[in-house]
């Protein structure tokens, strides 16, 4: 089965004949008197038919062995990186999530589990950098706010050869356009929260293992102790937002295409961020691993930072707003956002292209540049 459909009809948990999964509140279930157990549920912490649908159904999708669904992405990025050796390193892409940094550098100081930043496009550099030491490389591509686009296969063979894994972080690219397990990833992250959602009003996260039982148990057990656990109605909610994914990540990217063109041919445009441009240094590489070049984009203006926030307060239809993968094209400068230890240039927007009409986006756009 294609991608579409198998989001739409792999696994199917029909209750009672029902078309769509009821949503499962319940926090406890019935055990005998001797804790005997009368269901596959004991407490919520530990499991709730809804979770373990969403599960499921996301593990079909990346076709991985498992999925761990967490209350948010930073709390699945927390739980992997937490189950790294005490003194061992991790490697990071150097355009990389803000508080993806941010929780590197507390593992350093309370574990003493180092890390480095280096350009993982560069799979020298990445082979200098491997040491028996080290026990994850971890990137996102797309990257965050950049857009670089890495070799994931080409990543996956230099990170296996030293003896470590790879994590990559889908949440720009959705298993609707890019599939990293299938290219030699360990596991994947994924913030539910963006474009699995698609509504901007449900939060989640995810870890997606190609096939790891002891880290599987591992992740599970330390879900149920500190209470990370999805909640059910979220559940619920975003294994909707999956059958859904393909057609809107479709035209997510139609769209951010289409508007990605228009920025690149303005003249007050320095330079547009979008892996499927002809344009772009990594249009090969994305080609390579992706169906499309997905629905974010980042822009930076020629006039530097006063332009790009002069473009950022005279937009109508994109909101000025943090996240991304809703149905609203949202826009921020990030730089101003993640603050005085920020790596995203001065001149730089992020653009989260939503599912309004191109034409009206491409519009917004240019009165703003004008």
């Amino acid at each position: 089965m294609k991608f579409a459909t198998r989001a739409i009809h792999l696994p199917e948990h029909r209750v009672g004949g029902a078309i769509a999964p009821p949503i499962q509140l319940s926090t406890t279930f019935e055990h005998g008197p001797a804790n005997e157990p009368l269901s596959d549920f004991e407490y919520i912490r530990s499991g709730n038919p809804n979770v373990n649908e969403l599960e499921a159904r996301l593990a079909a999708l990346e076709d991985a062995a498992s999925a761990i669904v967490y209350a948010s992405g930073m709390a699945a990025t927390t739980a992997l990186l937490g189950t790294l050796p005490a003194g061992s390193e991790l490697l990071l892409h150097q355009d990389c999530y803000f508080d993806t940094r941010v929780l590197a550098r507390g593992l350093a100081s309370r574990t003493g589990i180092g890390h480095r930043v280096l350009d993982l496009r560069d799979t020298s550099a990445l082979q200098a950098a491997l040491s028996e030491k080290t026990a994850l490389v971890w990137f996102e591509t797309p990257s965050n706010p950049r857009l670089d686009v890495i070799d994931i296969a080409r990543v996956a063979e230099v990170t296996h050869a030293a003896g470590a894994k790879l994590a990559v972080d889908g949440t720009f690219a959705t298993p609707a356009v890019q599939q990293p397990l299938t290219h030699g990833a360990d596991y994947v992250m994924h913030s539910m929260t963006k474009y699995m959602g698609g509504h901007s009003d449900i939060q989640g996260g995810a870890l997606v293992l190609r096939d790891d039982p002891s880290l599987d148990a591992t992740l599970r057990h330390q879900r149920t102790i500190s209470g990370s656990v999805l909640s059910p109605f979220n559940a619920w909610l975003l294994s909707r937002g999956l059958q859904t994914l393909d057609c809107r990540v479709e035209r997510h990217a139609a769209n951010a295409l289409m508007v990605a063109e228009m920025l690149d041919a303005h003249p007050a445009v320095e330079r547009v961020n979008y892996p499927f441009l002809e344009s772009s240094p990594d249009r090969a590489v994305a080609a390579k691993q992706m169906r499309s070049g997905g629905g974010m984009l980042s822009v930076e203006l020629a006039g530097g930072r006063d332009a790009a926030i002069g473009l950022a307060s005279r937009v109508r239809l994109f909101v000025n707003a943090t996240s991304l993968g809703g149905v609203e094209s949202l826009i921020e400068h990030r730089a101003s956002i993640e603050g005085s230890e920020t790596v995203a240039p001065d001149n730089l927007l992020r653009l989260s292209v939503g599912l309004e009409h191109a034409g009206d986006l491409i519009a917004d756009l240019e009165q703003a540049l004008s």
